[in-house]
C-alpha cells in the first residue's frame, strides 16, 4: 500500500495564512542581505572594542561552517534520493542551522574588520572576482529561497516544497562552495 508522503511525515506546523507568511518571508530575504550590505557600509559605527583579538579567526571559521552546510546540503540531497525524509529533515535542519551560524560569524567579522584586497594578478585575479561576483550576487537570493523552502517543508506544502528545492539547492551548494574557493584564494592577503 501507497501511503501518502504527508501521511507518513506530517507537517512541523500548520501553514497558517500563506499571504501572512509570505510577506514576513519576502521582507527577510530582502532585509537580511540589505542590513548585511549597511553594516560593510557603515563598519566604523558597528565597532566593538576588544573584539579584534577574536576577529582574526572568523573567516577560517566561516569557511569550516560554509563546507560543512555543502556536506549537509548534499547528505540530505543523498537521503531525499533514498526517500528517507526524516535523516533528510534532519540533514536540512542542519544546513540551515549552519547557515545561519555562519551568517551571524560573517556579518560579526565583516562588521568590525576591514574588507582585505585580493592581491592576485592576470588571469586569476579574474577568475577571483568573477566567483565572488557570482558567490555574492547567488547570497543575496539564497536567503529568500532558503526561507521559503523551509517553510514549505515544515507547513507539509511537499509539492511546492520539492518545486522550489530544485532552484535552492543547486544555488545554496554553489554559494557554499564558492565561498571556500573565494576564502582559500583571499587567506594569503590576509593581515
Amino acid at each position: 500500500m501507497n501511503t501518502p508522503t504527508n501521511q507518513l511525515h506530517p507537517p512541523v506546523m500548520a501553514p497558517g495564512d500563506y499571504t501572512r507568511f509570505k510577506i514576513i518571508l519576502g521582507t527577510l530575504g530582502a532585509v537580511v542581505p540589505l542590513l548585511v550590505a549597511v553594516i560593510f557600509y557603515y563598519k566604523g559605527v558597528f565597532k566593538i572594542s576588544g573584539a579584534d583579538a577574536y576577529l582574526h579567526s572568523l573567516p577560517a571559521v566561516n569557511a569550516v561552517l560554509n563546507s560543512l552546510t555543502a556536506v549537509a546540503l548534499l547528505v540530505g540531497f543523498y537521503f531525499i534520493r533514498q526517500k528517507n525524509v526524516l535523516a533528510h529533515r534532519a540533514s536540512m535542519g542542519t544546513a540551515f542551522a549552519l547557515g545561519g551560524l555562519f551568517l551571524l560569524s560573517y556579518v560579526a567579522y565583516h562588521s568590525q574588520v576591514e574588507s582585505t584586497h585580493f592581491g592576485g594578478v592576470g588571469t586569476v585575479r579574474t577568475v577571483y572576482f568573477l566567483l565572488l561576483l557570482s558567490h555574492i550576487s547567488l547570497a543575496v537570493v539564497t536567503v529568500g529561497l532558503v526561507l521559503f523552502t523551509l517553510y514549505f517543508a515544515l507547513t507539509g506544502q511537499y509539492t511546492k516544497h520539492k518545486a522550489i528545492a530544485r532552484w535552492t539547492f543547486p544555488v545554496w551548494l554553489y554559494v557554499s562552495v564558492t565561498g571556500v574557493i573565494v576564502y582559500f584564494m583571499i587567506s594569503p592577503y590576509y593581515t
